[in-house]
């Protein structure tokens, strides 16, 4: 029985292993795909979606400082240990203030991308004595910005987008920079009070005689150095400080200076008229005998003849205009009769420019006689 067994089972493995071989011989081939004369579809684009968000404007990413040892230092600032009064934010590409420390006397923003001052950052920050925020993309200062910080000494905002002059300014501040931005507007009473101001620079903006009211500069009582060139101005500034030392007004289009202009002025030592319209007729005879005046510059105007000068400048600068002939017997500040060993009576003129004039060497001799302290004359 169990030999009967056992060959059954031998049977049953031969049958069912020849079912498996004849299932492999019956399998076919793959048929290739007969070749088609059909382009090939082209996907369609995919519908563009908004585009991701980025970033305002195209300025670089701030630059981080290293960890400080003050806690309250913002990491888009410096602050070093030797100097802990001292913020320096400069060249950080920053685009708004941080907020100040307390402990911050000189704060340095300059040189990065931000566009308007708002009073937040400052909130701690009373006891500020310098700020500079030059070159920047400022067009705008809350009022109330300056407003609580009476210890403000000086501040630098030149190079930047301003349209008019700040409001609110401390009455304490000694010097305000404000040149190279786009103001045509002074507010009325901005500079009230201002009787600390010594420098006051507007230069390289877009300044009318219209802007200069009769008044803006009455309350400068300490004003030494006053800069208004590169403007549209044709005229004079009305009511300069008498307590001038400089007066910078180059590259306007004044065609005349008053009679008795600066006839107040007491310590006037410096005037630059350089790139203006001037001509004799508009410069009156005795306009520029100034006792205290060391250095006038006449240079790019219209000037025909050299104008009367004081004894004691030292410097003029006539480039560039339209002399023909300098007379020495003229121009000379005394007579050349007098007793020349009196140094009191010797002209003090050490540098004389005329180059770009009429003009050809030599120079007359009576200018030399008369002016014996000449060490460079450009002709």
């Amino acid at each position: 029985m169990k030999a009967g067994v056992g060959l059954f089972s031998a049977l049953a493995l031969l049958l069912l292993m020849g079912a498996v071989f004849s299932q492999r011989a019956r399998q076919k081939k793959p048929t290739k795909r007969p070749a088609t004369t059909r382009k090939p579809s082209v996907p369609k684009p995919a519908v563009l979606g908004q585009p991701e968000p980025q970033e305002p404007t195209d300025f670089p990413p701030p630059i981080l400082g290293p960890a400080s040892v003050f806690p309250d230092c913002p990491r888009e600032c410096v602050c070093s240990p030797s100097y802990p009064n001292a913020l320096n934010c400069e060249n950080r590409n920053i685009r708004t203030i941080p907020a100040i420390p307390s402990r911050t006397h000189y704060l340095y923003l300059q040189n990065n991308y931000i566009s308007e001052v708002t009073a937040e950052p400052f909130l701690n920050a009373t006891e500020i004595r310098w700020v500079n925020l030059a070159n920047n993309h400022i067009h705008r200062i809350d009022k109330q910005v300056f407003e609580k910080i009476p210890s403000l000494l000086y501040l630098y905002v030149q190079s930047n987008h301003l349209k008019e002059v700040p409001s609110g300014l401390p009455v304490g501040l000694e010097q305000l920079r404000l040149g190279r931005n786009r103001i045509s507007k002074i507010p009325a009473g901005a500079f009230n009070k201002m009787g600390n101001l010594t420098l006051l620079d507007l230069y390289h903006n877009k300044l009318s005689d219209n802007d200069l009211g009769k008044n803006i500069f009455k309350d400068l009582k300490s004003l030494m150095q006053l800069n208004l060139a590169h403007n549209i101005l044709k005229k004079m500034p009305a009511s300069v400080p008498n307590s001038l030392i400089q007066l910078f007004l180059d590259r306007n289009s004044i065609e005349d200076v008053p009679k008795d202009y600066f006839k107040s002025m007491s310590h006037l030592a410096f005037v630059r008229l350089n790139y203006n319209q001037l001509s004799n007729k508009g410069l009156p005879k005795y306009v520029f005998n100034i006792t205290t005046l060391l250095d006038l510059q006449l240079s790019h105007n219209q000037i025909v003849t050299v104008p009367l000068i004081n004894g004691h400048l030292e410097h003029l600068h006539l480039n560039h205009n339209s002399i023909e002939s300098i007379n020495g017997t003229q121009i000379c500040p005394y007579s050349l009769q007098a007793d020349m060993s009196d140094p009191s009576l010797v002209p003090r003129l050490r540098y004389l420019r005329l180059d770009g004039n009429h003009l050809s060497p030599p120079i007359p001799l009576d200018v030399i006689m008369c002016f014996r302290h000449l060490h460079s004359i450009v002709i």
